[in-house]
Parts: structure tokens; sequence; C-alpha cells
């Protein structure tokens, strides 16, 4: 009488698993086009299209059902800190995608998983065994291999990579102090928002005004961000977040195909060492984690 529910609860997975990837091919679009659209205009105007037509978008999708509701908050001040922190990784890696091939990007920028246990360990003051500690040496030392200091010149926007991933890290920690508090709704319309907000400020002094051909790709940025995020949340209502966490690895090989058909750039066997270095160790916390939770 069991083989039912469990079939269903599997089909549900899929269902969540496939939009969650889904998600991340589009991710993996929007920051192709990024780097083709840093090639006219300036990171921060690209980083200004992605927040405001994500506004946008959000506004034509969740104002119609939710009205005033989107922006009541229970935790003002830490949706203010956690988009901030989304911003802050958005702009580095904008930024560094200028100048840097797109998978040795995505390889840096999977060390993320690794900043948050060493964040939450300071931060929420959690306990962390040896192993998962080794887990997040060998995460760095990977991460030392697609940089390769001292074997050749480092360029700095590399580093701009590392801070997406602090950045990136730090707002995964305070997702998870608004987590159950507000509604995800109202999560996603304050990054929006305060990102539009913020860079409103900043775009003035970099602005190039863009051609018909321009806006469209501009748009195309914020939408599919946007699309993306509304896609991931959709995901989640069929299956949990650490069901899907894994697969958000499989960016990293869309950006590696993107950067080679799109910009010739191919990533060397360094580089998919260490991509491979991290994405292990990253594999290995998210399954602690599960087993950890299971006890």
């Amino acid at each position: 009488m069991t083989a039912p529910s469990t079939s269903a609860e599997s089909t549900f997975s899929y269902k969540g698993i496939f939009l969650f990837c889904t998600a991340i091919f589009f991710f993996a679009v929007m920051d192709t086009t990024v780097k083709y659209a840093n090639e006219t205009y300036p990171p921060a105007q690209v980083v200004w299209a992605r927040y405001f037509f994500h506004s946008v978008l959000m506004a034509a999708i969740l104002l119609p059902k939710h009205g005033v509701q989107l922006i009541k908050t229970n935790r003002l001040k830490m949706q203010l800190v956690r988009s901030i922190f989304l911003l802050l990784a958005t702009v580095c890696f904008f930024t560094a995608v200028k100048y840097v091939p797109l998978a040795d990007a995505a390889a840096l920028g999977a060390t993320s998983p690794l900043f948050v246990i060493l964040f939450s360990v300071i931060l929420l003051k959690e306990k962390v065994n040896a192993r998962r500690w080794a887990a997040v040496a060998i995460g760095f030392g990977g991460a030392m291999i697609v940089l390769r200091p001292g074997m050749l010149e480092v360029h700095p926007a590399l580093f701009l990579v590392i801070g997406t991933s602090i950045f990136y890290a730090l707002y995964q920690i305070a997702t998870r102090f608004l987590s159950g508090i507000d509604s995800p709704a109202t999560t996603i319309t304050y990054s929006a928002l305060i990102g539009t907000i913020g860079m409103s400020f900043v775009v003035p002094f970099f602005w190039v005004t863009p051609d018909l051909m321009g806006w469209l790709m501009l748009g195309v940025i914020g939408f599919i961000g946007g699309f993306s995020h509304f896609i991931i949340i959709k995901a989640f209502d069929y299956t949990e977040a650490s069901t899907v966490a894994p697969f958000q690895y499989t960016q990293l090989i869309w950006l590696a195909i993107f950067g080679y058909l799109v910009f010739g750039n191919f990533p060397d066997n360094f580089t998919i060492l260490g991509a491979a270095i991290i994405v292990a160790s990253g594999l290995y916390i998210l399954y602690r984690e599960r087993q950890i939770k299971g006890e």
C-alpha cells in the first residue's frame, strides 16, 4: 500500500530536480550573456540591468497575487543585510567575468560552500568535525590549483571571484536566519529591490546609452535572472533544498561549454583538476550534512 505514495514522492522529487537544473542552466546562459555585455557596457551598468529588469519581472509575477504583502517583513534589517551581500557577490562576479574565462570564474565560485562551513563556525557557532574540516581544506587546495600562485601571473579579477564566494556564503548564512520567518516571495522581492536601488545610485557614473539591441541584451540578463530565481522557488515546492543542492555544480559544465562556444575559452588541465577537487569537497560536505540531519 506504500508503493503509490513512494512513487508520488519520487515524482515530486524529480520535478523539483528538473526545475532546479533548468534554473541552473539559465543562470549559465545569463552569466554568458553578462560576459558578452561587458564587452560593450561597464559591469556596473550590467549589474544594474540585472536587478532592474529582475524587479520588473517579479512585480509582474508576484504583485497581482501578493500586493503590498510582498514588502512586509518581520526582519527588515536581516532582509537588507542579506540583499546587500547578494548585491556585492553579483558586483564581484560580473566584474570578474569581464576579464577572466567563465570556466575559471565558475571553478573558483564553487568554493562558496566551503566558506559557508567556515562562517557557520564563526557566526552560528556550529560544531564541525574533523572530516568536514578536511573537506574544506582539500577544497581550498583545489582553489589554489586553479589560481596556481607562483606558476603564472594571477589576474587580479580572480580574487574578485573569491570575493563572490565569500559574499555569497554570507548571503546563504543570512538566508538561514530568515528561513520560516518571511515568505520566499518577500525575500526574493527584497533581493531585487535592494539591488536595483543600490545600483541606481552608482550606474549614472558609468552609464553608456544602449541601442535597441543593447537594451534587449540587458533586459534578457535581468529577466533570465528573475525567472531563474522564480523557477528555484517552484522547485522547492516539490523537493528539499538539500536534495537539489549537488546539481548546482552542473553550472560549471554549462559555463565551460558556453565559454568555449561563445568566446573560444576552454579550461586547461589545472582548472579542470582544481574544479573537480572543489566539487568533490563540496559534495562530500553536502553528504555529511545530510547524514548529520538524518541522525
